[in-house]
């Protein structure tokens, strides 16, 4: 493909409450083994987008160990590869990223030294499949200087989280807002971007110039009527996991079998870092049913429309119902989890209750497990 990307994945949302204490919002996990930078990885490795640059900042400990090797998402060419890029301190700047596009010209010189007259831009934090290549036609076909990929948001409720804009017949935008508290429009952005190398540096530069660091407040709505921007609507699964409810409800997805089948049983699948683990086991008098439990968890108890992901313990007389359990939780006898999100390495005791009431309780303990 006639283009490199770039994974902006340094940010955080104090809406993901607890959850992003301990790591960046790009390496929650989703679906029992993944995390919600392997969608966007993924996509970009089946576009064939060889050259790829992700952007990290905050908590990006265990996310740039997950990103330790390119070989999982075959990015491992010659002329090829995947680049991590952290804000570094230097002799002419010594801040963190101060935005997007402030990230994006700190890392400049890995657009200036790449060939491809294309650049895919894409988040971190976002749950989706997509072919960049039809994206990337369509930008030429418009002769845009920029694509934005947008969907519908069905829920009036959630609009204010995102980018709103509006289009003319041509889908040209002719309105972008960001993250309104009210709107008459329903098209939202993904945050997926499709410019031209040389356009992006050249607004990038104007933007530091100006000390300007937000991508979309200070390039696509300050440029809107003066620059061809248009819309590439998709009608696909997609889903952006930046508050608690939000990424409780993409991992609860994950268990109608048409999602699954859609992400996993159809190609291009997803794929992801690799963990040498054994197989789940189910000890006489384990109960599952309709639930994802990953590599490495042991089931004593019952679980029911919840999502395990590795190395979890269930013990005896447990009860796990709608809950997301993440990595290496033990979960004592006699236990009780309903509507919950369980953070990972934690301890839960035995004959613990935890139940969520009308919103998704996230369980965060630090007991030691082996005095139990």
């Amino acid at each position: 493909m006639r283009a490199i990307g770039i994974i902006l994945a340094g940010g955080n949302n104090n809406r993901m409450r607890e959850l992003s204490n301990k790591r960046a919002i790009a390496a929650m996990p989703i679906a029992g083994s993944y995390r919600s930078i392997d969608f966007a990885l993924s996509n970009m490795a089946s576009s064939h987008i060889q050259r790829v640059a992700v952007l990290t900042q905050y908590n990006a400990r265990s996310l740039n160990e997950h990103l330790s090797s390119s070989k999982w998402w075959d990015f491992g060419r010659k002329q090829g590869g995947l680049f991590v890029f952290t804000p570094t301190i230097t002799k002419e700047n010594s801040l963190w990223y101060q935005g997007t596009a402030d990230a994006i010209y700190q890392n400049l010189e890995f657009l200036k030294s790449s060939h491809e007259p294309y650049v895919v831009i894409a988040s971190g934090d976002c749950v989706y499949k997509m072919d960049y290549n039809k994206v990337l036609e369509y930008h030429i076909a418009k002769r845009a200087d920029v694509t934005v990929v947008c969907t519908t948001c069905d829920n009036p409720s959630e609009i204010e989280r995102f980018g709103v804009l509006r289009m003319n017949e041509d889908c040209r935008i002719e309105e972008f807002e960001e993250k309104p508290m009210v709107s008459s429009y329903n098209t939202i952005s993904t945050g997926i971007y499709v410019i031209r190398r040389r356009q992006l540096i050249e607004l990038i530069e104007r933007a530091a110039l100006e000390g300007r660091h937000d991508f979309v407040k200070d390039i696509l709505i300050r440029y809107k009527n003066l620059k061809r921007i248009y819309g590439y609507k998709i009608d696909t699964y997609w889903s952006n996991i930046s508050t608690a409810e939000a990424y409780y409800k993409t991992n609860m997805d994950f268990l109608k079998p048409e999602i699954r089948n859609y992400f996993f049983k159809q190609e291009p699948t997803i794929k992801t870092k690799i963990d040498d683990l054994p197989p789940a086991k189910y000890n006489p008098g384990a109960q599952v049913k309709n639930s994802l439990v990953a590599s490495g968890c042991i089931i004593n108890g019952t679980v029911e429309n919840s999502v395990l992901f590795k190395d979890v313990f269930v013990g005896n007389n447990c009860v796990i119902k709608n809950s997301v359990i993440l990595n290496n939780v033990y979960l004592g006898d006699n236990t009780h989890i309903e509507n919950c999100i369980v953070e990972s390495r934690d301890t839960i005791r035995a004959n613990s209750y935890y139940c969520g009431d009308g919103e998704v309780k996230i369980v965060v303990e630090k007991n030691d497990r082996y005095i139990l």
